[in-house]
Protein backbone atom coordinates (compact mmCIF):
# COMPACT_ATOMS: atom_id res chain seq x y z
CA UNK A 1 0.00 0.00 0.00
CA UNK A 2 1.33 3.44 -0.90
CA UNK A 3 1.54 6.34 1.53
CA UNK A 4 -1.20 8.17 -0.40
CA UNK A 5 -3.61 5.23 0.09
CA UNK A 6 -3.26 5.27 3.87
CA UNK A 7 -6.15 6.34 6.09
CA UNK A 8 -5.92 9.89 7.43
CA UNK A 9 -6.60 9.46 11.15
CA UNK A 10 -9.03 12.18 12.29
CA UNK A 11 -7.97 14.68 14.94
CA UNK A 12 -10.45 15.31 17.76
CA UNK A 13 -11.47 18.95 17.80
CA UNK A 14 -13.48 18.79 21.03
CA UNK A 15 -13.93 16.63 24.14
CA UNK A 16 -15.82 13.42 23.50
CA UNK A 17 -19.30 12.39 24.57
CA UNK A 18 -19.96 9.04 22.96
CA UNK A 19 -21.63 5.68 23.50
CA UNK A 20 -19.80 2.93 21.59
CA UNK A 21 -21.26 -0.56 21.30
CA UNK A 22 -18.37 -2.92 20.57
CA UNK A 23 -19.14 -6.36 19.13
CA UNK A 24 -18.62 -9.70 20.86
CA UNK A 25 -15.34 -11.03 22.20
CA UNK A 26 -13.18 -12.82 19.66
CA UNK A 27 -11.53 -14.86 22.39
CA UNK A 28 -14.85 -16.09 23.76
CA UNK A 29 -16.43 -16.53 20.32
CA UNK A 30 -13.68 -18.87 19.14
CA UNK A 31 -13.64 -20.87 22.37
CA UNK A 32 -17.42 -21.34 22.17
CA UNK A 33 -17.11 -22.40 18.52
CA UNK A 34 -14.52 -25.10 19.29
CA UNK A 35 -16.53 -26.50 22.18
CA UNK A 36 -19.72 -26.42 20.09
CA UNK A 37 -17.96 -28.46 17.40
CA UNK A 38 -17.01 -31.10 20.01
CA UNK A 39 -20.36 -31.08 21.82
CA UNK A 40 -22.90 -33.89 22.01
CA UNK A 41 -25.66 -31.68 20.61
CA UNK A 42 -26.30 -28.43 18.75
CA UNK A 43 -25.40 -24.98 20.12
CA UNK A 44 -26.72 -21.47 19.58
CA UNK A 45 -24.12 -18.73 19.97
CA UNK A 46 -25.70 -15.32 20.46
CA UNK A 47 -23.84 -12.10 19.72
CA UNK A 48 -20.82 -13.97 18.32
CA UNK A 49 -18.25 -11.69 16.74
CA UNK A 50 -18.47 -11.76 12.94
CA UNK A 51 -14.89 -10.96 11.95
CA UNK A 52 -12.10 -12.48 9.92
CA UNK A 53 -10.77 -14.50 12.87
CA UNK A 54 -14.14 -16.02 13.78
CA UNK A 55 -14.96 -16.74 10.14
CA UNK A 56 -11.62 -18.51 9.82
CA UNK A 57 -12.50 -20.57 12.88
CA UNK A 58 -15.92 -21.41 11.49
CA UNK A 59 -14.31 -22.34 8.17
CA UNK A 60 -11.80 -24.60 9.91
CA UNK A 61 -14.50 -26.40 11.87
CA UNK A 62 -16.68 -26.79 8.78
CA UNK A 63 -13.72 -28.31 6.92
CA UNK A 64 -13.57 -30.88 9.72
CA UNK A 65 -17.28 -31.72 9.45
CA UNK A 66 -19.11 -29.26 11.72
CA UNK A 67 -21.98 -27.17 10.35
CA UNK A 68 -21.99 -23.47 11.26
CA UNK A 69 -25.17 -21.72 10.15
CA UNK A 70 -25.96 -18.01 10.65
CA UNK A 71 -29.43 -17.34 12.06
CA UNK A 72 -29.88 -13.60 12.21
CA UNK A 73 -27.33 -12.34 14.73
CA UNK A 74 -26.86 -15.86 16.11
CA UNK A 75 -24.68 -18.71 14.88
CA UNK A 76 -26.09 -22.25 15.02
CA UNK A 77 -23.48 -24.98 15.37
CA UNK A 78 -24.25 -28.63 14.59
CA UNK A 79 -21.41 -30.98 15.56
CA UNK A 80 -20.43 -34.06 13.56
CA UNK A 81 -17.67 -36.67 13.66
CA UNK A 82 -14.30 -35.07 12.91
CA UNK A 83 -13.02 -36.06 9.48
CA UNK A 84 -9.66 -35.58 7.85
CA UNK A 85 -8.06 -35.42 4.40
CA UNK A 86 -8.76 -31.68 4.43
CA UNK A 87 -6.91 -28.36 4.63
CA UNK A 88 -7.38 -25.59 7.19
CA UNK A 89 -6.62 -21.93 6.51
CA UNK A 90 -5.63 -20.26 9.79
CA UNK A 91 -5.12 -16.84 8.20
CA UNK A 92 -3.30 -14.83 10.88
CA UNK A 93 -5.51 -16.10 13.71
CA UNK A 94 -3.54 -17.51 16.62
CA UNK A 95 -6.68 -19.10 18.06
CA UNK A 96 -7.27 -21.09 14.86
CA UNK A 97 -3.60 -22.05 14.57
CA UNK A 98 -3.45 -23.28 18.19
CA UNK A 99 -7.00 -24.38 19.12
CA UNK A 100 -7.79 -26.49 16.07
CA UNK A 101 -4.78 -28.90 15.85
CA UNK A 102 -5.70 -30.72 19.10
CA UNK A 103 -9.22 -31.15 17.68
CA UNK A 104 -7.80 -32.26 14.31
CA UNK A 105 -5.94 -35.01 16.16
CA UNK A 106 -9.38 -36.63 16.55
CA UNK A 107 -9.93 -36.72 12.77
CA UNK A 108 -9.89 -39.88 10.68
CA UNK A 109 -7.11 -38.66 8.41
CA UNK A 110 -4.53 -35.93 7.78
CA UNK A 111 -5.37 -32.25 8.31
CA UNK A 112 -3.01 -29.73 6.71
CA UNK A 113 -2.68 -26.29 8.30
CA UNK A 114 -1.49 -23.20 6.43
CA UNK A 115 -2.11 -19.46 6.63
CA UNK A 116 -1.03 -15.94 5.76
CA UNK A 117 2.66 -15.30 5.12
CA UNK A 118 2.82 -13.27 8.35
CA UNK A 119 1.54 -16.29 10.28
CA UNK A 120 4.70 -18.26 9.39
CA UNK A 121 6.55 -16.28 12.06
CA UNK A 122 4.09 -17.16 14.82
CA UNK A 123 5.31 -19.95 17.11
CA UNK A 124 3.34 -23.17 17.43
CA UNK A 125 6.14 -25.66 18.15
CA UNK A 126 5.39 -26.32 21.84
CA UNK A 127 1.81 -27.28 20.97
CA UNK A 128 2.91 -29.61 18.17
CA UNK A 129 5.49 -31.20 20.48
CA UNK A 130 2.77 -31.76 23.09
CA UNK A 131 0.61 -33.52 20.50
CA UNK A 132 3.55 -35.70 19.50
CA UNK A 133 4.08 -36.61 23.16
CA UNK A 134 0.45 -37.79 23.18
CA UNK A 135 1.14 -40.12 20.25
CA UNK A 136 -0.16 -37.88 17.46
CA UNK A 137 1.90 -37.79 14.28
CA UNK A 138 2.68 -34.21 13.18
CA UNK A 139 4.73 -33.13 10.16
CA UNK A 140 6.21 -29.62 9.92
CA UNK A 141 9.01 -30.05 7.44
CA UNK A 142 9.49 -26.52 6.14
CA UNK A 143 10.09 -24.70 9.44
CA UNK A 144 10.22 -26.75 12.62
CA UNK A 145 7.50 -25.50 14.93
CA UNK A 146 5.94 -23.18 12.32
CA UNK A 147 3.37 -23.26 9.56
CA UNK A 148 2.66 -25.14 7.38
CA UNK A 149 2.20 -28.41 9.23
CA UNK A 150 0.02 -31.52 9.01
CA UNK A 151 -1.71 -33.32 11.86
CA UNK A 152 -2.30 -37.00 11.05
CA UNK A 153 -5.38 -38.01 13.01
CA UNK A 154 -6.52 -41.59 13.40
CA UNK A 155 -9.90 -41.13 15.04
CA UNK A 156 -8.91 -40.91 18.69
CA UNK A 157 -6.29 -39.64 21.13
CA UNK A 158 -5.39 -41.61 24.24
CA UNK A 159 -4.71 -38.55 26.36
CA UNK A 160 -3.04 -38.85 29.75
CA UNK A 161 -0.40 -36.35 30.84
CA UNK A 162 1.64 -33.87 28.83
CA UNK A 163 4.12 -31.07 29.51
CA UNK A 164 4.12 -27.86 27.49
CA UNK A 165 6.19 -24.70 27.66
CA UNK A 166 3.56 -21.97 27.27
CA UNK A 167 5.98 -19.07 27.85
CA UNK A 168 5.41 -18.00 24.25
CA UNK A 169 1.61 -18.14 24.35
CA UNK A 170 -1.09 -19.20 26.79
CA UNK A 171 -2.96 -20.47 23.72
CA UNK A 172 -0.80 -23.62 23.79
CA UNK A 173 -2.47 -24.58 27.07
CA UNK A 174 -5.95 -23.45 26.03
CA UNK A 175 -5.79 -25.37 22.77
CA UNK A 176 -5.01 -28.62 24.57
CA UNK A 177 -7.66 -28.07 27.25
CA UNK A 178 -10.48 -27.34 24.80
CA UNK A 179 -10.31 -30.80 23.18
CA UNK A 180 -9.13 -32.73 26.24
CA UNK A 181 -12.55 -34.05 27.35
CA UNK A 182 -12.82 -35.90 24.04
CA UNK A 183 -9.53 -37.75 24.61
CA UNK A 184 -9.91 -41.30 25.96
CA UNK A 185 -8.27 -40.60 29.32
CA UNK A 186 -8.86 -36.88 29.40
CA UNK A 187 -5.72 -34.81 29.88
CA UNK A 188 -3.42 -33.37 32.52
CA UNK A 189 -1.50 -30.38 31.14
CA UNK A 190 1.55 -29.11 33.01
CA UNK A 191 3.23 -25.81 32.11
CA UNK A 192 7.02 -26.16 32.32
CA UNK A 193 8.30 -22.76 31.17
CA UNK A 194 9.74 -19.87 33.18
CA UNK A 195 6.79 -17.53 32.61
CA UNK A 196 3.10 -17.88 31.82
CA UNK A 197 1.63 -14.87 30.01
CA UNK A 198 -2.06 -14.04 29.67
CA UNK A 199 -3.23 -16.28 32.51
CA UNK A 200 -6.77 -14.74 32.32
CA UNK A 201 -7.13 -16.33 28.88
CA UNK A 202 -6.50 -19.77 30.39
CA UNK A 203 -9.00 -18.93 33.15
CA UNK A 204 -11.43 -18.00 30.36
CA UNK A 205 -10.88 -21.40 28.76
CA UNK A 206 -11.49 -23.18 32.06
CA UNK A 207 -14.68 -21.19 32.64
CA UNK A 208 -16.05 -21.99 29.17
CA UNK A 209 -15.27 -25.67 29.67
CA UNK A 210 -17.08 -25.75 33.00
CA UNK A 211 -20.01 -23.94 31.43
CA UNK A 212 -20.26 -26.82 28.96
CA UNK A 213 -20.32 -29.39 31.75
CA UNK A 214 -16.65 -30.41 31.59
CA UNK A 215 -14.86 -31.21 34.86
CA UNK A 216 -11.63 -29.21 35.18
CA UNK A 217 -9.27 -29.15 38.17
CA UNK A 218 -7.04 -26.05 38.18
CA UNK A 219 -6.30 -26.05 41.92
CA UNK A 220 -2.53 -26.50 41.40
CA UNK A 221 -0.58 -23.58 39.86
CA UNK A 222 0.52 -24.37 36.32
CA UNK A 223 -1.35 -27.70 36.16
CA UNK A 224 -4.78 -28.31 34.63
CA UNK A 225 -6.63 -31.63 34.70
CA UNK A 226 -9.60 -32.28 32.39
CA UNK A 227 -11.69 -35.41 32.92
CA UNK A 228 -12.97 -37.29 29.87
CA UNK A 229 -16.67 -36.95 29.21
CA UNK A 230 -19.37 -35.28 27.15
CA UNK A 231 -19.36 -31.60 26.19
CA UNK A 232 -22.83 -30.07 26.33
CA UNK A 233 -24.33 -28.07 23.50
CA UNK A 234 -25.20 -24.59 24.74
CA UNK A 235 -27.37 -21.56 24.17
CA UNK A 236 -24.95 -18.84 25.22
CA UNK A 237 -24.43 -15.09 24.71
CA UNK A 238 -20.97 -13.75 23.93
CA UNK A 239 -19.71 -10.83 26.03
CA UNK A 240 -18.55 -7.63 24.28
CA UNK A 241 -14.84 -7.64 23.46
CA UNK A 242 -13.34 -5.57 26.27
CA UNK A 243 -9.90 -5.36 24.67
CA UNK A 244 -11.48 -3.93 21.51
CA UNK A 245 -13.13 -1.34 23.76
CA UNK A 246 -9.69 -0.19 24.94
CA UNK A 247 -8.84 2.35 22.20
CA UNK A 248 -12.28 3.94 22.45
CA UNK A 249 -12.04 4.32 26.22
CA UNK A 250 -8.45 5.53 25.93
CA UNK A 251 -9.68 8.25 23.58
CA UNK A 252 -11.48 9.90 26.50
CA UNK A 253 -8.17 10.24 28.35
CA UNK A 254 -6.31 11.45 25.28
CA UNK A 255 -8.65 14.29 24.32
CA UNK A 256 -10.98 14.69 27.30
CA UNK A 257 -14.69 14.07 27.74
CA UNK A 258 -16.32 10.68 28.20
CA UNK A 259 -16.82 7.41 26.35
CA UNK A 260 -19.36 4.81 27.45
CA UNK A 261 -19.36 1.09 26.62
CA UNK A 262 -22.68 -0.76 27.14
CA UNK A 263 -22.83 -4.45 28.02
CA UNK A 264 -19.76 -4.33 30.29
CA UNK A 265 -19.90 -7.49 32.44
CA UNK A 266 -19.83 -7.22 36.23
CA UNK A 267 -17.58 -10.30 36.31
CA UNK A 268 -15.46 -11.62 33.47
CA UNK A 269 -12.29 -13.54 32.67
CA UNK A 270 -11.40 -11.12 29.85
CA UNK A 271 -8.09 -9.26 30.36
CA UNK A 272 -9.88 -6.05 29.42
CA UNK A 273 -11.45 -6.11 32.88
CA UNK A 274 -8.25 -4.39 34.04
CA UNK A 275 -8.95 -1.28 31.96
CA UNK A 276 -10.93 0.74 34.55
CA UNK A 277 -8.09 0.40 37.07
CA UNK A 278 -5.42 1.18 34.47
CA UNK A 279 -7.18 4.23 33.08
CA UNK A 280 -7.75 5.56 36.59
CA UNK A 281 -4.01 5.29 37.26
CA UNK A 282 -3.35 7.18 34.01
CA UNK A 283 -5.46 10.17 35.06
CA UNK A 284 -9.03 9.26 34.14
CA UNK A 285 -12.04 8.08 36.09
CA UNK A 286 -14.09 4.94 35.52
CA UNK A 287 -17.62 4.20 36.69
CA UNK A 288 -19.77 1.12 36.09
CA UNK A 289 -23.49 1.78 36.42
CA UNK A 290 -25.58 -1.25 35.56
CA UNK A 291 -23.81 -2.68 32.53
CA UNK A 292 -22.50 0.64 31.17
CA UNK A 293 -18.86 1.53 31.80
CA UNK A 294 -18.06 5.24 31.57
CA UNK A 295 -14.47 6.44 31.34
CA UNK A 296 -13.84 10.18 31.66
CA UNK A 297 -10.68 12.15 31.03
CA UNK A 298 -9.37 15.69 30.94
CA UNK A 299 -6.91 15.39 28.08
CA UNK A 300 -4.01 15.02 30.54
CA UNK A 301 -2.49 11.55 30.66
CA UNK A 302 -0.07 10.35 33.35
CA UNK A 303 2.70 7.86 32.79
CA UNK A 304 2.56 4.58 34.72
CA UNK A 305 4.58 1.48 35.53
CA UNK A 306 2.46 -1.53 34.54
CA UNK A 307 2.99 -5.27 34.63
CA UNK A 308 0.87 -6.46 31.70
CA UNK A 309 1.78 -10.14 31.97
CA UNK A 310 -1.91 -10.97 32.35
CA UNK A 311 -3.12 -8.58 29.66
CA UNK A 312 -0.51 -8.19 26.94
CA UNK A 313 -3.14 -7.55 24.26
CA UNK A 314 -3.75 -4.15 25.88
CA UNK A 315 -0.13 -3.08 25.33
CA UNK A 316 -0.52 -1.42 21.88
CA UNK A 317 -3.34 0.82 23.14
CA UNK A 318 -1.50 1.68 26.34
CA UNK A 319 1.76 2.33 24.49
CA UNK A 320 0.00 4.71 22.13
CA UNK A 321 -1.68 6.49 25.02
CA UNK A 322 1.62 6.66 26.92
CA UNK A 323 3.38 8.58 24.18
CA UNK A 324 0.76 11.34 24.79
CA UNK A 325 1.43 11.37 28.55
CA UNK A 326 3.13 13.95 30.80
CA UNK A 327 5.71 11.50 32.19
CA UNK A 328 7.43 8.24 31.17
CA UNK A 329 5.71 4.85 31.14
CA UNK A 330 7.17 1.38 31.61
CA UNK A 331 5.23 -1.63 30.29
CA UNK A 332 6.55 -4.92 31.71
CA UNK A 333 5.86 -8.63 31.41
CA UNK A 334 5.14 -8.60 27.67
CA UNK A 335 8.15 -10.28 26.06
CA UNK A 336 5.71 -12.77 24.51
CA UNK A 337 4.31 -10.00 22.27
CA UNK A 338 7.33 -10.52 20.04
CA UNK A 339 5.50 -13.63 18.75
CA UNK A 340 2.07 -12.10 18.08
CA UNK A 341 0.66 -10.97 14.71
CA UNK A 342 3.98 -9.16 14.40
CA UNK A 343 6.79 -8.41 16.84
CA UNK A 344 4.60 -5.88 18.62
CA UNK A 345 7.41 -4.50 20.78
CA UNK A 346 9.61 -3.74 17.77
CA UNK A 347 6.63 -2.43 15.79
CA UNK A 348 5.49 -0.06 18.54
CA UNK A 349 9.03 1.18 19.09
CA UNK A 350 9.49 1.80 15.36
CA UNK A 351 6.22 3.62 14.80
CA UNK A 352 6.33 5.81 17.92
CA UNK A 353 9.98 6.70 17.23
CA UNK A 354 9.10 7.42 13.61
CA UNK A 355 6.77 10.25 14.62
CA UNK A 356 9.21 11.80 17.10
CA UNK A 357 8.69 9.73 20.24
CA UNK A 358 11.27 7.98 22.37
CA UNK A 359 10.98 4.26 23.08
CA UNK A 360 13.44 1.76 24.48
CA UNK A 361 12.86 -1.97 24.26
CA UNK A 362 13.68 -3.90 27.42
CA UNK A 363 14.01 -7.64 27.86
CA UNK A 364 10.30 -7.90 28.67
CA UNK A 365 8.65 -4.70 27.52
CA UNK A 366 8.94 -1.03 26.63
CA UNK A 367 9.92 2.26 28.25
CA UNK A 368 8.15 5.19 26.59
CA UNK A 369 9.35 8.75 27.24
CA UNK A 370 7.00 11.43 25.87
CA UNK A 371 8.48 13.77 23.28
CA UNK A 372 6.89 16.26 20.85
CA UNK A 373 5.25 14.25 18.09
CA UNK A 374 4.63 14.99 14.42
CA UNK A 375 2.56 13.50 11.63
CA UNK A 376 3.68 10.67 9.43
CA UNK A 377 2.88 7.21 8.11
CA UNK A 378 1.99 4.71 10.86
CA UNK A 379 2.63 1.17 9.63
CA UNK A 380 0.42 -1.65 10.91
CA UNK A 381 2.33 -4.86 9.97
CA UNK A 382 -0.99 -6.64 9.23
CA UNK A 383 -1.73 -6.24 12.97
CA UNK A 384 -5.17 -4.99 13.98
CA UNK A 385 -4.02 -3.59 17.32
CA UNK A 386 -1.22 -1.61 15.66
CA UNK A 387 -3.87 0.01 13.46
CA UNK A 388 -6.09 1.07 16.37
CA UNK A 389 -3.01 2.34 18.24
CA UNK A 390 -2.21 4.62 15.30
CA UNK A 391 -5.77 5.93 15.24
CA UNK A 392 -5.49 6.78 18.95
CA UNK A 393 -2.30 8.79 18.46
CA UNK A 394 -3.95 10.51 15.51
CA UNK A 395 -6.66 11.97 17.75
CA UNK A 396 -4.04 14.35 19.15
CA UNK A 397 -1.26 14.47 16.54
CA UNK A 398 -2.25 15.98 13.17
CA UNK A 399 -1.11 14.24 10.03
CA UNK A 400 -1.05 10.60 11.19
CA UNK A 401 -1.78 8.31 8.25
CA UNK A 402 -2.54 4.69 9.16
CA UNK A 403 -1.37 2.16 6.59
CA UNK A 404 -3.80 -0.72 5.93
CA UNK A 405 -6.43 0.28 8.49
CA UNK A 406 -8.59 -2.49 6.99
CA UNK A 407 -6.52 -5.00 9.00
CA UNK A 408 -8.80 -4.10 11.93
CA UNK A 409 -11.41 -6.41 10.35
CA UNK A 410 -9.49 -9.25 12.00
CA UNK A 411 -11.39 -8.61 15.24
CA UNK A 412 -13.30 -5.32 14.85
CA UNK A 413 -15.36 -4.99 11.68
CA UNK A 414 -16.08 -1.37 10.66
CA UNK A 415 -13.53 0.09 13.05
CA UNK A 416 -13.34 3.25 10.95
CA UNK A 417 -17.11 3.70 11.12
CA UNK A 418 -17.19 3.21 14.88
CA UNK A 419 -14.21 5.58 15.34
CA UNK A 420 -15.64 8.40 13.25
CA UNK A 421 -19.07 7.98 14.86
CA UNK A 422 -17.43 8.30 18.28
CA UNK A 423 -15.96 11.63 17.19
CA UNK A 424 -19.26 12.83 15.72
CA UNK A 425 -18.85 16.33 14.33
CA UNK A 426 -15.95 17.02 16.68
CA UNK A 427 -13.23 15.95 14.28
CA UNK A 428 -10.89 17.75 11.91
Amino acid sequence: MTDSAAWAAPVAAAPLDALVAVPGSKSLSNRYLVLAALADGPSRLRGVLASRDTRLMAGALEALGTTVQPDGADWLVEPAPVHGSVGVDVGLAGTVMRFVPPLAALADGPVRFDGDPEAYARPVGPLLDALRALGVRVEDRRHTGRLPFTVHGHGQVGGGQVDVDASGSSQFVSGLLLSAARYDQGLVVRHTGPTLPSLPHIEMTVATLRGAGVTVDDSRPGIWSVRPGPIAGRDVRVEPDLSNAAPFLAAALAVGGQVQIPGWPAQTTQPGALLPEIFTAMGGTAELVGDVLTVRGTGTVHGVDLDLRAAGELAPTLAALSCLADSPTRLRGIAHLRGHETDRLAALAAEITGIGGQVEQTSDGLVITPRPLHGGLWCTYADHRMATAGALVGLVVPGIRVQDVATTAKTLPDFVGLWTTMLGTGAQ
